[in-house]
């Protein structure tokens, strides 16, 4: 599903990535794991096309994005990619419904099957109770799996996420980490998931250690 060769990215004369190589097959979870500043945002910016290597290809879903325009780049972000990050990054003024609606307003579909799509997810997400509550009336648990079912809304090939149970309690945490699992052997589900919870990247299919900006055994 992706495919990485030789990224390399640099911020001014700091080597952040140093020819990193990788492939992440269909329906698989992979953990991308070390210390702060070893690169993993970094890497998973690039997979996730929000910024460009300074060299080397990336391949998504078969297609090289490497050498899209920005208006081809972000049409194509937005029908394959999903992302979920620490933060779930809800808009306040809209409800969960709207919030996941959002991305299938923004690829042109009709409203009706972009609610319709978005009140399923959540359903399956159990908030059925939840379609019309704005974020500030849902609990933190609520609104990552609101974060969730918005990146799962225009069936992406590949969702990314950046620390996606970071700022929840352990019970949220733990709850989070079943639904990853259970969307990876429902749905055939691809992640690449950028996290510290080791006992998470230790059940998912592959673990990528990232160190000094290389992959490390």
């Amino acid at each position: 599903m992706i495919r990485a060769e030789n990224i390399r990215k640099s911020f001014g004369t700091l080597h952040v990535l140093k020819g990193i190589s990788l492939e992440v097959p269909v329906g698989k979870i992979y953990s991308i794991v070390g210390a702060s500043g070893a690169g993993k945002t970094t890497l998973l910016q690039i997979l996730g096309t929000l910024s460009r290597p300074d060299s080397g290809t990336v391949f998504i879903d078969g297609r090289e994005v490497s050498g899209m325009g920005e208006k081809e780049l972000s049409h194509f972000r937005n029908r394959k990619l999903g992302f979920v990050f620490q933060f779930h990054h809800l808009l306040p003024e809209f409800t969960a419904l709207e919030n996941v609606a959002i991305p299938a307003f923004i690829a042109g579909g009709s409203r009706s099957v972009a609610e319709a799509r978005s009140a399923e997810l959540l359903g399956y997400l159990g908030l059925e109770g939840r379609f019309h509550h704005k974020p500030s009336e849902l609990s933190g648990g609520e609104k990552q799996r609101v974060a969730v079912a918005r990146a799962l809304v225009n069936r992406p090939a590949v969702v990314l996420a950046d620390e996606p149970s970071g700022n929840l309690d352990s019970q949220n945490r733990d709850e989070l980490h079943e639904l990853l699992f259970t969307l990876r052997n429902d749905l055939g589900q691809t992640f690449v998931i950028v996290t510290h919870d080791n006992s998470f990247a230790e059940r998912s299919d592959r673990i990528i250690h990232i160190k000094d900006g290389i992959i490390v055994p």
